[in-house]
């Protein structure tokens, strides 16, 4: 297998156990070792109180781009901590992309760095996480 081929399944794996991310309306787009892009279309219910894109929304996509790359070598990996810094508001009818990609790992320790754009390519958020890899994988190898 492929190392894009195990992150693929990894992936599909992982989509089929989560709630969260197609609650919130997201899409897997593309994952690849290492690396994953996920998109949602801001919807009303994703607003808030100043009738822009909620940040739990943007953090929510951000974190699941971020879990979806550290978890593309079928090993069960958590997030061990995240920061996010809001650019830009996002607007409701706006088609948010996450894309996450690695920055290093080493051992059992990964980061990772995800920029949220909306379909102009503006810079929404810019979100870091690092990881902790954990016992067991997403599928039988």
């Amino acid at each position: 297998m492929t190392p894009n081929e195990r992150a693929r399944k990894s992936a599909a794996a992982m989509w089929a156990d989560d709630n969260a991310s197609p609650w919130f309306g997201m899409e897997l787009e593309e994952v690849t070792e290492g690396c994953a892009t996920l998109s949602l279309t801001v919807a009303p219910h994703h607003a808030n109180g100043h009738d822009i894109g909620h940040g739990g929304v943007t953090f929510a996509l951000a974190d699941s781009a971020f879990a979806f790359a550290c978890n593309s070598r079928n090993v069960a990996t958590v997030a061990q901590t995240n920061t996010i810094t809001y650019i830009a508001p996002a607007r409701v009818g706006d088609r948010l992309t996450a894309t996450a990609r690695e920055v290093r790992l080493t051992g059992r320790n990964g980061i990772y760095d995800v920029t949220v754009t909306n379909q102009h390519g503006t810079v929404i958020a810019e979100f870091r996480g690092q990881s902790r890899a954990i016992k067991g994988q997403l599928f039988e190898e």
